[in-house]
C-alpha cells in the first residue's frame, strides 16, 4: 500500500522536520522539570525516608508507565492511525503537567508521573508515524533525527527550566511545560496529514502461514535485536546515578566541568547520529551488525580509558568520542527492529522497543547505583566496560543467523 496520495502536497522532508520540531519542543518541555524534582520534593517533606523514595519514584514512575502501556497504544495506533496516538500523547503530557503544577502532595505527584508515562508516551507513536511516511531505506536516519530532537530538547529544556527556577517557582516550570505541550497538540492536529492504517492483505496472510503474533516472534531476529539494544542502553545508564560524584571526587573539578562532561556525551551523539544513519542505511542486517561489533569494541575501549585515567582532559575527550559512537547504536538498531515487521505492525513493534528501552534504562540506573554502593565509585566504568562485552555475544550470534526475508514494505513514492 502506498501513502503517496495521503501526503500529496506535504513533502515528506517537511513532515519529518515538523516531527523533529514537535518532539524537540514537547520533550524539552518535559525536561524543564527533570533535573529539579529532588529540589522541589525536598521542600514538600521533612521525612528522609519519604524523600528518598519519592526522589527515585518520580523518575521511575513515568518509565514504568511506558513499559506497561507502549505495546497497547502501539496496537491501537496500528488499527486507527498513529497521528491520533501522537495527539493523545501530547494532550496527556499537557494535562499531567498541568496537574503537576496545581498539586503539591507527594502522593498525587507520584501518581501523576506514573500516569504521564502510561497515557502520554509520545516517542513510540511519533516513530511509528514517521515510519508510515518515510521510505524504508531511510529509517535509520529517521530514528536518528527523532532521537537527536529528544537529546537537544533535553539539553535546552534543562537550561530553560533552570532559568525559570532562578526567577520564579517550580509551579511556573510545569505550567509553561503544559502550555508548550498543548501548543504541540494543536500543531500536530492541524498540520500533520492523517495516514490511514495499513491493512494486511489476504495474500500476505497466506504467505505467513501462521497467526501474526507468532510470525512476529518466531523466525525473526526481533527478540535478539531488542536484547542487544537493551544491553547497550543498560551499559549507557550504569554511571547515571554516580556520574557527578565520580567526576567531582576522582578529578576534583568544579561543577561546571562535571556538567561539561555530561553534556559532551549528548553533543557527540547529536553531531554523529545522522551521519551514522546515512552510513548504515543501505547495508544488510549482517553488514550492519558486523560494523556495530566494531562500534561496541570502541565503546569498550573508551569506557576502559574513562575508568583508568586520572587526567580530566583525557576523560572529557573519551566521553565525547563515546557519545559519537553511541550515535551508531540505538537509532541503527531501532531501524533493524522496525524492519522485522510489516507496515501494519509498526506501532506494536516500536511500542515494544520503547518499553524495552525504558526497562533497560531503569535497570541500568538501579544496577549502577547498587554497584557503586557495594563496590565503590572507582569501579563504575569497569562495570560499564563489562556490560559492553556482554553485548558482543548476541551481536555475534545475530551476525551468523540465517537471514529471514521480511514482509514486503509498501512504497512511499521514494
Amino acid at each position: 500500500m502506498s501513502h503517496a496520495g495521503v501526503i500529496q502536497g506535504s513533502p515528506v522532508r517537511i513532515l519529518i522536520y515538523l516531527l523533529f520540531a514537535i518532539q524537540l519542543i514537547s520533550m524539552g518541555a518535559m525536561e524543564m522539570s527533570g533535573p529539579f524534582w529532588p529540589v522541589h520534593l525536598r521542600g514538600l517533606t521533612t521525612s528522609e525516608s519519604v524523600f528518598s523514595f519519592a526522589s527515585i519514584a518520580v523518575y521511575v514512575g513515568p518509565m514504568l508507565g511506558i513499559i506497561l502501556t507502549s505495546a497497547f497504544w502501539g496496537r491501537i495506533g496500528d488499527r486507527y492511525g498513529h497521528k491520533w496516538m501522537m495527539i493523545r500523547a501530547l494532550a496527556g503530557l499537557s494535562l499531567t503537567q498541568l496537574g503537576l503544577a496545581l498539586f503539591s502532595d507527594i502522593g498525587v505527584i507520584l501518581v501523576l508521573r506514573f500516569l504521564q508515562g502510561a497515557f502520554a508516551g509520545y516517542i513510540a507513536p511519533a516513530q511509528a508515524y514517521g515510519v508510515s511516511i518515510e521510505a524504508p531505506s531511510r529509517r535509520a536516519r529517521l530514528f536518528a533525527i527523532l532521537q537527536i530532537s529528544t537529546n537537544v530538547g533535553s539539553l535546552l529544556g534543562a537550561v530553560v527550566g533552570g532559568l525559570i527556577l532562578d526567577y520564579a517557582t517550580f509551579f511556573w516550570i510545569n505550567l509553561v511545560a503544559s502550555a508548550l505541550c498543548a501548543a504541540c497538540t494543536v500543531v500536530a492536529a492541524m498540520t500533520l496529514p492523517n495516514v490511514p492504517p495499513v491493512k494486511k492483505t489476504v495474500a500476505a496472510e497466506i504467505s505467513t502461514a501462521q497467526p501474526r503474533p507468532a510470525s512476529l516472534w518466531q523466525g525473526t531476529p526481533l527478540l535478539s535485536l531488542l536484547g542487544v539494544m537493551g544491553i547497550l542502553l543498560l551499559a549507557r545508564m550504569l554511571p547515571q546515578t554516580s556520574f557527578s560524584l565520580y567526576v567531582s571526587s576522582v578529578f576534583e573539578v568544579s561543577n561546571s566541568v562535571v556538567g561539561l562532561c555530561y553534556g559532551l556525551l549528548a553533543l557527540g551523539f547529536i553531531l554523529s547520529a545522522t551521519r551514522w544513519a546515512r552510513y548504515f542505511e543501505h547495508r544488510t542486517r549482517q553488514e550492519t551488525l558486523h560494523r556495530i561489533t566494531f562500534v561496541v569494541i570502541g565503546c569498550i575501549s573508551l569506557t576502559a580509558i574513562a575508568g583508568v585515567t586520572r587526567n580530566p582532559v583525557v576523560f572529557v575527550v573519551a566521553y565525547f568520542i563515546w557519545g559519537v559512537l553511541l550515535g551508531a547504536t540505538t537509532p541503527v538498531l531501532m531501524a533493524l527492529v522496525s524492519k522485522t515487521a510489516d507496515s501494519s505492525q509498526q506501532g506494536y513493534v516500536l511500542g515494544i522497543a520503547q518499553s524495552t528501552a525504558q526497562f533497560a534504562s531503569i535497570a541500568g540506573i538501579c544496577i549502577g547505583g547498587l554497584l557503586s554502593q557495594v563496590y565503590g565509585l572507582q569501579h563504575t566504568y569497569l562495570f560499564v566496560c563489562l556490560a559492553y562485552v556482554v553485548a558482543l555475544v548476541p551481536i555475534v550470534v545475530l551476525r551468523y543467523r540465517p537471514v529471514v526475508i521480511p514482509p514486503a514494505q509498501p512504497s512511499h513514492g521514494d
